[in-house]
């Protein structure tokens, strides 16, 4: 194709003829109306790649580089960007956008231009009933406007992440319930203490994270969902919890200007825990409407933004991912998403993404084990702290009786991403990839959470009970060096391999996710173990 740039990166290609596609969806060619719709996509722009690299050596070296200095240097050519807008304009798109960080810029088009433009055909792609209007083969840009543009992403919607989250249901004979008024919820009256669903105060003890004298004051945890949880439900789990958390220390932030889904748990599940965890922190919900690649990119951007506006806002909570195979060809999301994740981790933002909830091989919905073995991303990105899980059962005082790596609890090795230099030490494998899961958590639903959800008590687990908690975690030790004068933690993960085998973490030794097993030292199971928080403080406040 002469004088045009091709990204074969941005989308799975489909067959040329209708029916079933090698993905196992119903491809149809489009209709005449389809053409009329209305579809928005975001042009991925990248830095200059002496830039990403020096950027990620930072992160690497545990170094910080402030929001204002991430904008001033490490951005595209402003050049390049003028170039692109006035393009998108001359075809006829609207409500173009750039990221004020400079990653993306976003546009709106109807299919009939965009298919013209991008010189690509559009059809039709049913998936789990619903029909969506996606690209049947690779776009293209001409080559004099394309310089800074490295990925076109949402013109394949039926492509998205999945939720993290395992119910457990009904609630089991360990609890006894009884109704409260509607605007209280349900009133949890403990039959048999430390027995699951497990409440806040019995974690903090599994993790040795109690009595400690911070709350996560000062600090901010966001959370990247697609929707809100209900207020009366966070106000019932704060009182049954004895909490002193109150409803203005929630906001909640719907990005895209979008009809917000009805709340089904994991939005509930995170505020409730991250909240009860560090409950002097305050939390902001990044609600993106769904799970389309687009709107996520657009949260993330959107707390870029706010991590220059929030000092505190050094911790983000993400319950979300997708097979990195069913990723497979178009990594063009990947290295999207990844620009992102680098900034937030330069800037000293530390994103806890659940490693998954469907044990080494999960299928294309993230929710069953018969899919090839691969990790998720964006647990395997190499600026993210990947989450696992563990079957945690308490001892009736309260003291951990046994912890083992939860069969479910996603791992393994990324096909995308190189091993980072911070991950080494006793127990890593041999290997030239990056290895998932970094830490864990208890996460089994069979020994799973209190989760106050529609009014009703329910027992909730999976790598996005843990993923949460970690992100909590997270705050208290901040506060904890922010109290001993000293600055907020840079990225995580290269302060906390050095740390393996000692008392700051314990080691799950027993336990399988399939195919791999726990086991001394690091393992694709329960990464480098599960934190004793005081010890964990104390060693990240001593330098």
């Amino acid at each position: 194709m002469n004088g045009r740039k091709i990204f074969q990166d941005s989308v799975t290609p489909l067959p040329d003829r209708e029916g079933l596609t090698p993905q196992g969806f119903m491809m149809n060619f489009a209709r005449p109306e389809d053409y009329e719709k209305i579809m928005r996509i975001v042009f991925s722009l990248s830095m200059p790649k002496d830039l990403e690299d020096t950027l990620e050596q930072k992160v690497a070296g545990g170094e910080v580089v402030s929001p204002a200095e991430l904008q001033r240097t490490y951005v595209p050519p402003a050049t390049d960007i003028t170039a692109f807008i006035n393009w998108l304009n001359a075809e006829g798109y609207f409500d173009v956008k750039i990221s004020p960080n400079g990653t993306g810029i976003y546009a709106s088009a109807k299919v009939s231009l965009i298919e013209q433009s991008l010189q690509i055909k559009m059809v039709r792609v049913t998936r789990e009933g619903i029909t969506y209007t996606a690209a049947q083969n690779a776009p293209s840009l001409p080559s004099e406007v394309a310089n800074s543009v490295h990925a076109i992403i949402g013109l394949q919607p039926f492509r998205h992440a999945n939720k993290h989250r395992s119910f457990r249901a009904p609630i089991g004979n360990n609890r006894k319930f009884t109704n409260m008024s509607a605007q209280g919820g349900q009133k949890l009256n403990p039959n048999i203490s430390n027995a699951p669903p497990y409440n806040i105060a019995e974690i903090l003890k599994a993790y040795n994270a109690n009595g400690l004298d911070v709350t996560g004051s000062g600090q901010t945890i966001a959370i990247l969902i697609d929707t809100v949880p209900a207020d009366s439900d966070l106000i019932a789990f704060w009182k049954e919890n004895k909490l002193s958390v109150t409803a203005d220390q929630i906001k909640e932030i719907n990005v895209n200007n979008a009809t917000l889904p009805t709340a089904e748990g994991e939005e509930t599940l995170d505020t409730e825990w991250t909240s009860g965890i560090a409950p002097g922190a305050n939390i902001r919900i990044y609600a993106s409407g769904s799970l389309d690649f687009v709107d996520l990119d657009n949260a993330l951007d959107n707390i870029l933004t706010d991590i220059g506006n929030f000092a505190g806002m050094r911790q983000v909570s993400i319950s979300l991912g997708l097979g990195e195979t069913f990723l497979g060809g178009p990594t063009g999301e990947v290295a999207t998403q990844h620009q992102k994740y680098l900034r937030l981790a330069a800037a000293g933002v530390n994103v806890f993404v659940s490693s998954g909830d469907a044990g080494s091989n999960p299928d294309d919905s993230g929710h069953n084990g018969n899919g090839p073995t691969q990790v998720e991303y964006a647990a395997s990105d190499s600026c993210v702290i990947g989450v696992g899980g563990t079957s945690l059962v308490l001892a009736a005082n309260g003291a951990v009786s046994e912890e083992t790596g939860w069969t479910s609890g996603g791992g393994g090795q990324s096909i995308f991403f190189d091993r980072p230099s911070w991950q080494k030490g006793k127990g890593v494998p041999a290997g030239t990839k990056r290895l998932v899961p970094d830490v864990s958590l208890t996460a089994d639903p069979n020994f799973g959470a209190l989760v106050i959800l529609g009014g009703q008590s329910q027992q909730i687990g999976g790598t996005s009970w843990s993923a949460p908690v970690w992100a909590a975690f997270c705050a208290l030790i901040n506060e904890a060096r922010v109290n001993a004068g000293k600055p907020m933690l840079p990225f995580l993960n290269t302060l906390i391999y050095p740390l393996i085998g000692t008392n700051s973490f314990r080691d799950i030794l027993a336990g399988s996710n399939g195919a791999f097993k726990a086991g001394p030292g690091y393992d694709e199971v329960t990464g480098i173990g599960v934190p004793n928080m005081r010890a964990l403080i104390q060693a990240l406040s001593s330098f």
